[in-house]
């Protein structure tokens, strides 16, 4: 019969945590941990999946409607939504999904998941318009977010869908641009400790979107991507003391994003300046928005005093990894120092492509 396999990596979000679901930008990676989906015809009429890595699977017939849905049940979902785009799945097949991404560690296996489920069904019964990165990152953005009512943006899905370092200007008017293929020095380093992504998100989304509410009601023609971190000195006068850390960390992340884009368009990256910005997108996560974990502070701290450039949490705190931008030749060195420090694993990541059909 014949075989199709899928691959899709997880993501780094390099800058922009806690931005993309406030409609301002973010630049994140694609790395060289994946989804492998393993799929052939099988002569049963189900969508028999296999998931051998936790030990379980799951049988679904062609036949499925799925009216309703069960929390987080993104097969389910990804099939309500291809429906929408032509894509119906008239045969059976027997689909295995093996993952080296780390998992509740902030790097989207979820999302890469439901990146390789979209494409898999979108290679396998087709649907009516090109199957095509931007289209496999969309579907996957629907059904992760928009059917489960989730509070996330659409980076994880189209870093992931896309690949390499891109640049996505989650606004009304969304686009995005890759604005890089690799880079050197980075480094992945587990806590241990599962991050907390629905209820998290949700509480700062919840309170950023209020301060800003409560801004644009009092500011005619206000444009939360046109302010400034100075602006924040007037504006805050607006907001409850409890509000204004929320306020004042979208403002400021928006502006290091942005200094980081600069960076990137440079011919050569300068990795030292890199590493700055990544230290001062940290410092807002840890210390406006709060959400990091003493283990993570003690990863940060042992990175940075073995002369990495940079670190910060990644995902949307409460646990999970960071990421670390090592010198030449440092990388062992970060590395043992973190493992000293507690880390759970510790290793050199790469730049890579999106989905694919390998």
């Amino acid at each position: 019969m014949p075989r199709i396999t899928i691959v899709a990596p997880g993501r780094i979000c390099l800058f922009g945590d806690h931005q993309d679901y406030l409609g301002l930008p973010v630049i994140a990676c694609a790395f060289d941990r994946q989804i492998i989906l393993s799929a052939e015809e099988n002569t049963n009429q189900i969508l028999h999946i296999i998931l051998p890595d936790i030990a379980s699977e799951r049988i679904i017939p062609i036949s499925e409607t799925f009216e309703t849905l069960e929390p987080q049940d993104y097969f389910a979902s990804a099939i309500r939504v291809v429906k929408r785009y032509g894509c119906y799945p008239s045969k059976g097949y027997t689909i295995s999904l093996k993952s080296n991404i780390p998992i509740n560690a902030g790097v989207s296996s979820s999302s890469a998941l439901v990146v390789a489920w979209v494409h898999f069904l979108l290679n396998a019964f087709g649907c009516d318009q090109p199957v095509t990165p931007q289209l496999i990152a969309q579907l996957a953005y629907e059904a992760e977010v928009i059917e489960h009512h989730s509070p996330g943006g659409r980076m994880d899905q189209y870093t992931s869908a896309i690949g390499d370092i891109i640049y996505i200007d989650t606004a009304q008017a969304f686009t995005f641009q890759t604005i890089g293929a690799s880079m050197d020095g980075l480094i992945l380093a587990e806590s241990g400790i599962p991050k907390q992504t629905l209820g998290l998100l949700a509480h700062l989304r919840a309170n950023a979107t209020k301060a800003i509410t409560i801004i644009s009601e009092k500011i005619p023609n206000f444009k939360l991507i046109d302010t400034t971190v100075k602006d924040f000195e007037v504006l805050k006068a607006y907001l409850s003391e409890e509000l204004q850390p929320y306020f004042y960390a979208a403002i400021n992340n928006h502006s290091i994003t942005q200094k980081a884009l600069v960076e990137f368009k440079k011919e050569t990256i300068n990795q030292e300046a890199i590493g700055k910005l990544i230290n001062e997108h940290h410092q807002v996560l840890k210390n406006v928005l709060k959400i990091t974990v003493p283990k993570i502070d003690a990863m940060i701290d042992a990175a940075l005093n073995a002369g990495a450039y940079g670190a910060k949490i990644v995902g949307s705190g409460g646990g999970g990894s960071i990421v670390a931008l090592s010198p030449p030749n440092k990388e062992l060195e970060i590395i043992n120092a973190l493992l000293e420090s507690g880390a759970k694993n510790a290793y050199k990541v790469s730049v890579t492509k999106g989905t694919h059909i390998k």
